[in-house]
């Protein structure tokens, strides 16, 4: 280790990866994947504040932990990305959420300058410095430039999101050769990473190879993950854009030919595209990979392989919760569970439940020191108070108004309880519909003596403060409409710091029996609304009794721990990529 830099020795860790993929029988990986032929995940999105990249959502997070995941188990692993430099903090002023864009320089989180690449855009050559900061086995590579904008900035059609696409994936795909890699695999983690996949063919192309056999080349060595339900939402250019940003960086006549006969009507969608250039393709849970509506440019029906997210345990469960697992041999050595997990999560009992949770407790409060809600107000939560929390995303379906429809009922629960139900979740620029049922929200809150002590929005939602809020609340709400969530993670994270899980039935949730947690369910959302109430004060009077605490947490644990270990997905991953 030398100012920060990482050298990685051919000779280095070669045992452990060797013992991870024989304990997952994929030995043969061994030679399909190396340092220079590495595992490649590209996505627009990083959420790795440690690393100096803020996203905005469960995308980004996703990425960071499957990074982290490939580290512990030593996998060759190379992440490419966007480096923004400006990240969105938020704040709360009066009723209205303001957004602060600070600026950030990647030499203060370790990257380090490699050189420059360029991609041809409007008739201009725009540079891209290309950065990278190594740990061991796996590596970020970045793409940066002062102009960049911030993540997601414009409309999902714009041409600055266009921009942003073709040099993640033409400026991307160059750094890969300027550092001498080649891709084993290219997992496309949305289809704004497809630019990736589109230089691959046009190397292959004008270098000589066959087109056709450059096609099932890239086809057969590139994976779609699809993040997202509905075809009819996914980002969509026109050909006219095209013209200006993407056929200027191909080189092969018949790539640009080929690519041009995906147009309709002079607009094309990038899922279509996207499905097209991948033969392996993925979606993030059970249910997504079931019903997610997608067609091919024929307007054949698509089928995924389901491949349910995971979270990294290690980054975050409670250490002390982990060393439980492990001290019991309920996680493995790769914090995958063990054969006979189930039956050893019966030694949980309300008693280390509630030592636990009062551990987490106070992570929770040290965090909430800086981290004042939205009347100023800092708090701190004695051991005895149960909080129920909303941690997600700000968006229209997921609901995060919905226990608020009759503030007198919610009122009466909390009272009865001496509970608190904390809000916290950012809500994305321009989404006027969201601001305004926040504003909304904490007008209810506002108007009820009781609810204005009991109730907190605490804004500027990342990662810290989801971690405190996982290990340190005692109940999750996670009510998104049903058949709209491909997978979630946030419900994770509470599972597996032993909090009660109040959910439908959608997204990563449906992987086990609805049975497995306290279920909302209903014909309409009335009906939800009363269940939702109903199970909020299951699990209030659940927590003050010794054996429902141990019954439902056990159960849920029973369900869950296979379905959020973050490298029992990455297993999966390498099942379906890598057949034995």
């Amino acid at each position: 280790m030398d100012d920060g830099q990482y050298f990685y020795h051919p000779l280095e860790n070669i045992e452990d990866v060797e013992l991870f993929y024989e304990a997952v029988e994929r030995n043969h990986l061994t030679k399909a994947i190396s340092p220079e032929r590495p595992y490649t995940y590209w996505t627009i999105e990083l959420y790795d504040q440690k690393n100096g990249i803020r996203g905005g959502g469960g995308l980004g997070v996703l990425a960071a932990d499957t990074r982290r995941v490939a580290e512990k188990m030593n996998i060759p692993f190379a992440l490419i990305t966007p480096f923004y430099p400006y990240e969105t903090h938020q704040t709360i002023d009066g009723d209205a959420v303001r957004d602060n864009h600070v600026p950030v320089d990647y030499k203060d989180f370790g990257f380090k300058f490699i050189d420059t690449v360029n991609v041809k855009c409007c008739d201009n050559l725009c540079r891209l410095d290309v950065i990278e900061k190594r740990f061991k086995n796996t590596r970020i590579i970045a793409i940066t430039e002062p102009n960049f904008g911030e993540l997601y900035s414009g409309m999902s059609g714009s041409d600055h999101r266009l921009y942003q696409e073709v040099a993640l994936g033409f400026g991307g795909y160059a750094a890969l050769k300027l550092l001498g890699l080649k891709p084993a695999i290219m997992q496309l983690n949305e289809v704004a990473t497809f630019f990736a996949a589109l230089a691959r063919l046009d190397e292959l192309a004008r270098n000589g190879m066959d087109f056709y056999e450059a096609v099932v080349y890239t086809r057969k060595h590139t994976l779609y993950t699809n993040h997202t339900l509905v075809q009819a939402a996914e980002a969509e250019f026109s050909q006219e854009q095209f013209e200006r940003f993407v056929f200027p960086n191909l080189k092969s006549l018949a790539v640009k030919k080929w690519l041009a006969d995906k147009f309709t009507d002079g607009r094309i969608k990038l899922s279509s595209v996207t499905i097209e250039i991948a033969e392996l393709r993925s979606g993030v849970s059970k249910l997504h990979a079931r019903v997610a509506n997608y067609r091919d440019i024929a307007g054949n029906k698509v089928k995924f392989k389901a491949v349910t997210n995971g979270i990294d345990m290690d980054t975050w469960a409670l250490p002390e919760i982990m060393e439980f697992y492990r001290s019991f041999g309920i996680l493995d050595e790769y914090n995958m569970p063990s054969g006979d997990y189930a039956e050893k999560i019966e030694n949980l009992s309300s008693g280390e439940i509630r030592d636990l949770k009062k551990a987490g407790r106070k992570v929770l409060n040290d965090i909430l020191k800086e981290r004042p809600d939205h009347n100023g107000r800092v708090l701190e939560f004695g051991n005895d108070d149960f909080i129920f929390d909303f941690k997600r995303r700000f968006v229209d379906y997921k609901r995060p108004e919905l226990p608020f429809r009759d503030p007198v009922r919610l009122r009466n629960i909390l009272e009865r309880h001496n509970a608190h139900y904390v809000i916290a979740g950012r809500v994305h620029a321009g989404d006027k519909t969201m601001r305004e049922k926040l504003r909304k929200l904490l007008d209810v809150v506002s108007t009820d003596d009781y609810l204005r002590g009991h109730v907190h929005y605490i804004p500027d939602y990342d990662e810290k403060l989801a971690y405190g809020l996982s290990v340190g609340s005692n109940a999750a709400i996670n009510v998104p409409i049903v058949g709209l969530e491909a997978c979630g993670t946030s419900w994770m994270k509470d599972v597996a710091n032993l909090n009660f899980l109040i959910s439908t039935h959608d997204g990563g949730v449906a992987d086990a029996s609805a049975n497995s947690y306290l279920n909302v369910s209903g014909v309409d959302e009335e009906e939800e609304l009363d269940m939702l109430y109903q199970r909020m004060e299951e699990a209030l009077i659940a927590s003050e009794n010794d054996f429902d605490l141990e019954y439902i947490l056990q159960q849920q644990l029973k369900a869950y721990l296979p379905v959020i270990s973050g490298s029992r997905m990455l297993k999966d991953y390498l099942d379906y990529l890598f057949p034995a």
